[in-house]
């Protein structure tokens, strides 16, 4: 998946309009205009389309981490300059406050079936034997599956 659809995505999802993406930005520690969000949200095939680089969405997810659970002590933290799929997955759980059952049951729900250690191996340090990268697949599952969940009645 790439950044723009993330964004969108989780946009459409909470229904946000363009000032709470704004403030979500600047909980994340960077402040965007109207104007950028507005590339981004835009079709590839606009002339005004804007790829998103993956700092601008860690930095968005740090700010919906922010706006859902409180901002923590000593600001916003630095966003990581590379982004992985487990990494927006690990930020989305956390923003989200979702347990490892949640996320199972939000997969059987949206018609995935996943095990409990497959979930569990995506959120470990990349360090760790049992880590397992994250496919394109399953983010884009359990991003649809946090729709299902949280904008329920606009998918049926």
């Amino acid at each position: 998946m790439n950044y723009n659809d993330i964004l969108k995505r989780i946009r459409y999802t909470f229904d946000y309009n363009d000032e709470t993406m704004m403030q979500i930005f600047l909980k994340g520690g960077e402040s965007v205009d109207r104007s950028t969000l507005s590339n981004w949200m835009k079709h590839e095939e606009d002339e005004a389309f804007e790829k998103m680089v993956a700092k601008r969405l860690t930095v968005f997810l740090n700010g919906l981490i922010a706006h859902k659970r409180g901002e923590r002590e000593g600001g916003s933290p630095k966003p990581e300059k590379y982004l992985t799929n487990n990494l927006i997955f690990k930020k989305l759980k956390i923003a989200l406050s979702l347990t490892t059952e949640d996320i199972l049951e939000m997969f059987i729900l949206s018609g995935k079936v996943i095990g409990m250690h497959e979930i569990t191996s995506f959120l470990r340090n990349p360090e760790k034997k049992q880590f397992q990268p994250m496919k394109d697949q399953y983010l884009r599952q359990f991003i649809y599956a946090i729709q299902d969940k949280y904008r329920p009645s606009e998918n049926k």
